[in-house]
């Protein structure tokens, strides 16, 4: 049986986006990569791989490249275009490559794997002091999933911005939302112990 999503709160969330050093260009990168995770629920792989011309400037919207080769066209919410756009005029490196976020040393290059993702999320987390449930990039796509359940989303539309192939996975969200599962919960016979 699954375990219970873990997923970073909207206010540990907020906090780790105020520490970042958007005065530097590798500031202004993990930004815009922190924003991507945290808005659209990303995979670390989605975000490591996605490509410039992934992005349709004039529609708003975002092609991403899920599991299975999978793609899907999400809304480009406006503050994350933004961030993108501040990196790229004003962060990224020269480079031939074609990927959006490049690594910030020599050899200048998109990410090998998506483990540099994760990476950029364990060193901002620990620099923000934050005690967030993992130190990976997969507690942002369970946070927002908790979030959307909270605010009133249904499990097709979490399913549908997580790129979920089956409504048996979105499932899983169901467990998080622990104040709605006490509401149906019976009475403990003999009382409270």
């Amino acid at each position: 049986m699954p375990s219970i999503p873990r997923g970073i709160t909207p206010e540990q969330v907020r906090r780790l986006l105020s520490h970042i050093d958007r005065r530097t260009a590798v500031g202004r990168r993990d930004y815009a990569i922190l924003l991507l995770l945290a808005r659209l629920g990303l995979r670390s792989g989605e975000v490591a791989f996605l490509q410039l011309e992934d992005i349709d400037w004039k529609g708003g919207s975002l092609s991403v490249h899920g599991k299975s080769g999978r793609r899907s066209q999400l809304p480009l919410p406006k503050d994350v275009g933004d961030a993108i756009v501040a990196y790229l005029r004003h962060g990224r490196p020269h480079s031939t490559s074609r990927r959006v976020f490049l690594r910030a040393r020599a050899p200048v290059r998109g990410f090998l794997t998506q483990c540099a993702v994760g990476t950029i999320v364990r060193h901002a987390i620990q620099r923000a002091g934050i005690d967030a449930p993992t130190t990976g990039a997969h507690q942002f796509r369970h946070g927002l999933a908790t979030q959307m359940l909270r605010n009133g989303a249904s499990l097709a539309q979490i399913g549908e911005l997580l790129g979920h192939k089956s409504p048996e996975t979105t499932k899983i969200y169901t467990k998080v939302d622990l104040d709605a599962l006490r509401a149906l919960a019976l009475p403990w016979p003999g009382g409270v112990r």
